[in-house]
């Protein structure tokens, strides 16, 4: 189990820092609203990756993987929201709308970002199908013979949601502590397009690619 488990850490530490969709939402949403922001998005994927490690755990997300229905309408689902994500940023930041960036100094507008970003983040995963492919090919294949396979498969899991949590955190206070220089117009617009561009090309990658 040991050595398992460090080669475990290993490949979910490598899936977890690919950047993906997960990255390009909590940059956007953190140049928009801040460490703040970025960290409840993240909040709202390592929640979506808990949903997931629950589904599996209940047989639920083996029957999304085994049904090619079921595994092609959540995928286009999330696409589409991908999609809409990334054409939402790029419509706020079209030539000539300066939008102020969000703060997080009044209280009722930090309420209503963070449940924004964090229900962006939470639905960006819980659209990915592919996500449930982890739990049921990745862990499965960490489980010696031998050991109790519901334990084990908690115990990885668990590690897997911590690690998730972990870089979140990290990650959004980074772009926190970039914030006062994509504060700036210019450079929060063009960060703001390049991220809605990056967003709308995942989601027709998403829809566009098979399992």
């Amino acid at each position: 189990m040991p050595e398992q488990y460090l080669a475990f850490l290993l490949v979910t530490g490598l899936l977890t820092l690919t950047p993906g969709p997960d990255m390009a939402l909590v940059l956007r949403n953190g140049i928009r609203g801040g460490a703040s922001a970025a960290w409840w998005t993240g909040l709202g994927c390592c929640t979506g990756i808990a949903g997931y490690a629950a589904a599996s755990a209940l047989g639920l997300a083996a029957v999304l993987a085994a049904s090619a229905t079921a595994f092609t309408v959540v995928k286009l689902a999330g696409a589409a929201y991908l999609v809409y994500l990334g054409a939402r940023a790029l419509w706020q930041a079209r030539p000539g709308q300066v939008e102020p960036p969000l703060t997080t100094d009044v209280a009722p507008a930090a309420v209503l970002d963070r449940r924004a970003a964090f229900r962006q983040g939470l639905l960006s995963n819980l659209l990915n199908p592919k996500i449930a492919l982890i739990f049921l090919t990745l862990i499965p294949q960490f489980v010696s013979p031998g050991e109790p396979p519901l334990a084990t498969t908690a115990v990885l899991a668990g590690s897997f949601l911590a690690m998730a949590v972990l870089w979140w955190r990290t990650f959004s206070l980074a772009v926190g502590g970039l914030g006062r220089w994509m504060a700036r117009d210019r450079v929060r617009l063009t960060v703001e397009r390049l991220t809605g561009v990056v967003l709308v090309a995942l989601g027709l990658r998403v829809a566009f690619t098979d399992h």
